[in-house]
């Protein structure tokens, strides 16, 4: 019997792997049909056949295709013209094969029996597209093949919409291959799959085949798997972000994110490919009413330009070669119709648009802002030209961010993509500002910066004055522009990290943007468009509530007008428990709850005491309420805490319950720290897997009764609040306001802190506080944890002025 080297086969070349499989099967059928007798045949009949007569080992899917990957199953199918033993022929078949641990999906059938299911079943019917004859009669093979292929295009109006919709489907459920972190290199929308369909279609004879650069981006998305399958040793198409480099490194590329990068751009043009065919098959299904002579209605749509069906087309007059314009002309007539360019008519374009004089004359940069305003309809549009390379020319340095990855969890789309979808959110916005051209070009260019190295939004400021100056901007629109670009993130950063009604944060806030009210509004609308664009976890209606407060504080300073009153106020007490030692209404804890954007408000009251601002934000997080803004205030020896909450599962706050909660953990009746230490456990948080803590003082942006903001950046877990904020206490600070941020698995907790009895904050005391807050976020002992004195006053501690 053939013996087959598994372990070998792994590391083997594509084609070498499939050869070897090859004869393998070729050696087993021969030795199955060896061993199995003919059916004995009726006196007089004609005589025997050979035994390999009327009988075809088949390879469909990965080995019909010759791209059967490591680990890989087979899909084979004996093909026989109906003789009797072929039941013992195929057990004498199948059972070697299974013997040596080769995953196996197998069929017998005659040659009508498969083209019957072909019909009726269009995962059958796709995978015998890829029928290759393996051994045997090469005869019946042949005769698969045709019969699959005429049956295939005999029932493509019913088959193709089924495999259509199994398109949309993967697409919904897996996501899109372009833009995921850890895409499925097969299943995903724009994988493996894209490539396999688009053959079928070719063979239905409803479309061409696929365009050279489609099938090398397949082929290196074949080379992807292989080289995953091989570094896992096992099946599976995922590339998870642990695989990332090691495959990465195999393939010979730099590093993880050239990999994630090519990959998406592999898994666009794909998709690209794959629904521009579509369209054309959908087209040709559509049955029309048969007619001798039907005229094509053309419908003019701007100068040089078409409508013809669903398609926009250059008029029998345009001159491409002649037209700088033509290009954005035709892509802005297109989306405000909520149409698609030809493929041909861009291919037109590739070939034969001159370059952009530069400035833009004013007709083109009209054209491109009419495009940009479209919305929606400007997304595929712009893929269009994207993908024909015609964006590039247009703006160099979008080639820079193309297929561009983003690995925090927050991020939807790649940051080219991002930069679109932006463009398209901010032209809802474009009404509430006075200059929504620069509102749309803001929005395509804020994040150019993260093609370059350093902070994008630094980077970013002198890349988007050139791109404004080389579009004919003039110069103060320029200036704006890029303004928008250095300072795209102020708003959001200050609304959830400081304290919007701090007056030092308004003055900062009204300085950096040059005290500009028109600016202030543009920036304001480029956040949201900016958060509409990442996803619904980075643009919550709290964070859109919190930095529409701090533009209304903002302006209202900027223009000298009453400021608005704060974000937390107090909530009328609904409850109250008493609270330990005391006796009277001075000694009872009160808490009132109301809702708010995005969640709740809760409000306690009680007489003030070291550490009861840490045990109100332990009681919260004990009953699974996310604390996103605290503030807390003294008079008359009455504590005011209020909090900003979201419940986590859904469930709302019971007054009640906190207000029994907060009284027995000043009591000593509830052990916060042990329950929190519990729920740790219970849901499986592990900080430490986190990058260190990092811990980082802000002196001069305070005011008031604070005297330092201290930032705490650590991976998040049950009750970090609350041990960060005891963590304070215990280092004998008040925290008169917080602001808290989670970022995927981390966290960004910024605490206005001072010293009740006016003490200095001098180096050492900084360090003592810094140590405490990194071993409150790792849950250790101070002292206890050898790795806190390398993160603690090292490269992790930041100080905006000196310690005093």
């Amino acid at each position: 019997m053939p013996v087959l080297d598994l372990a070998t086969l792994t590391d083997l070349p594509r084609a070498e792997r499939v050869q070897a499989f090859d004869d393998w099967l070729s050696g087993l059928l021969a030795e199955a049909l060896a061993g199995t007798p003919r059916a004995s045949r009726r006196r007089g009949g004609p005589p025997a056949e050979p035994a390999g007569t009327g009988v075809a080992l088949v390879a469909v899917g990965s080995l019909g295709r010759r791209e059967l990957p490591p680990h890989g199953d087979l899909d084979l199918v004996l093909v026989h013209d109906g003789r009797a033993e072929i039941a013992a022929l195929a057990d004498a078949l199948w059972y070697p094969i299974w013997d040596a641990a080769v995953r196996l999906d197998h069929s017998v059938r005659t040659v009508s029996e498969a083209v019957s299911v072909a019909a009726e079943d269009v995962k059958a019917g796709l995978g015998l597209l890829d029928a290759r004859h393996v051994a045997g009669d090469p005869e019946v093979t042949a005769a698969l093949r045709t019969a699959t292929l005429g049956s295939w295009r005999q029932h493509a109006g019913r088959l193709l919409p089924q495999l259509r919709d199994l398109r949309r489907e993967r697409a919904r459920l897996v996501g899109e291959l372009g833009f995921l972190l850890e895409p499925d290199l097969k299943e995903a929308y724009g994988g493996l799959r894209e490539g396999q369909v688009l053959r079928a279609l070719a063979a239905a004879q409803l479309a061409d085949e696929p365009p050279a650069d489609a099938g090398e981006a397949y082929d290196f998305l074949l080379d992807v798997r292989d080289a995953l399958r091989r570094r896992t040793g096992r099946a599976g198409d995922a590339l998870v972000r642990q695989e990332q480099a090691p495959v990465a490194q195999a393939l010979g590329l730099a590093d993880d994110d050239v990999l994630l990068r090519r990959v998406s751009l592999a898994g666009r043009r794909l998709a690209f490919v794959a629904d521009e065919t579509w369209r054309r098959v959908d087209a040709s299904l559509v049955r029309r009413p048969r007619a001798r002579y039907r005229r094509v209605r053309r419908e003019p749509l701007a100068e040089g330009l078409v409508r013809q069906g669903d398609e926009v087309v250059l008029a029998r007059d345009a001159r491409p070669a002649a037209d700088p314009g033509l290009v954005l002309r035709g892509a802005a007539a297109a989306a405000r119709a909520d149409l698609l360019l030809s493929p041909y008519t861009l291919k037109v374009l590739a070939v034969h648009a001159p370059a952009l004089p530069e400035p833009w004359p004013a007709e083109v940069r009209w054209s491109f802002l009419r495009l940009l305003a479209s919305g929606r309809s400007a997304v595929p549009v712009l893929e269009q030209l994207d993908q024909e390379g015609l964006l590039a020319r247009m703006l160099p340095e979008w080639d820079r961010v193309r297929s561009l990855p983003q690995r925090h969890p927050w991020h939807r789309f790649t940051v080219d993509r991002h930069l679109v979808e932006a463009a398209a959110a901010a032209s809802e916005l474009t009404r509430d500002v006075d200059r929504p051209d620069l509102l749309l070009v803001g929005a395509l260019l804020h994040d150019i910066g993260k093609g370059w190295p350093g902070d994008h939004s630094v980077v970013g400021e002198p890349i988007a004055a050139e791109v404004a100056t080389r579009m004919g901007f003039s110069p103060p629109d320029v200036a704006t522009l890029a303004a928008m670009v250095r300072h795209h993130l102020l708003l959001p950063a200050t609304a959830t990290r400081r304290d919007i009604d701090d007056h030092a944060t308004i003055d900062r806030v009204a300085e950096t943007i040059g005290r500009d009210v028109a600016l202030l509004e543009l920036l304001h609308a480029l956040a949201q468009a900016d958060g509409a664009a990442t996803s619904s976890s980075a643009w919550s209606p709290w964070k859109a509530h919190l930095v529409a407060a701090l533009v209304a504080r903002v302006r209202a300073h900027l223009v000298a007008a009453p400021a608005p009153g704060p974000v937390l106020e107090p909530t009328t007490p609904q409850v109250s428990s008493s609270g330990p030692g005391s006796a009277g209404e001075g000694g009872r804890i009160s808490v009132g709850v109301r809702d708010v954007a995005d969640g709740q408000q809760v409000t306690f009251l009680a007489p003030d005491r070291p550490g009861l601002f840490s045990r109100c934000a332990g009681v919260l997080a004990l009953n699974q309420l996310d604390v996103r803004a605290a503030s807390t205030s003294v008079e008359g020896g009455q504590a005011t805490s209020v909090f900003a909450v979201r419940p986590r599962f859904g469930r709302a706050p019971v007054p009640e319950i906190l207000a029994d909660g907060v009284r027995a953990a000043l009591e000593g009746t509830l052990p916060l720290a042990d329950r929190l230490r519990q729920r740790e456990i219970d849901y499986r948080q592990n900080g430490d897997r986190a990058a260190p803590p990092r811990i980082s003082w802000h002196d001069n942006e305070v005011d008031g009764a604070a005297s330092s903001i201290v930032e705490v950046r650590a991976g998040d877990r049950a009750g970090l609040l609350y041990r960060l904020t005891s963590a304070l206490a215990d280092q004998g600070l008040d925290v008169t306001s917080a602001r808290i941020e989670t970022l995927g698995a981390d966290a960004l907790d910024s605490f206005y802190v001072c010293d009740p009895a006016g003490a200095t904050m001098d180096a050492d005391r900084r360090r003592r506080v810094e140590e405490a807050l990194v071993s409150a976020a790792r849950g250790t002992t101070p002292g206890a944890d050898p790795a806190v004195s390398a993160t603690v006053g090292g490269p992790g501690v930041k100080r905006d002025t000196p310690s005093a």
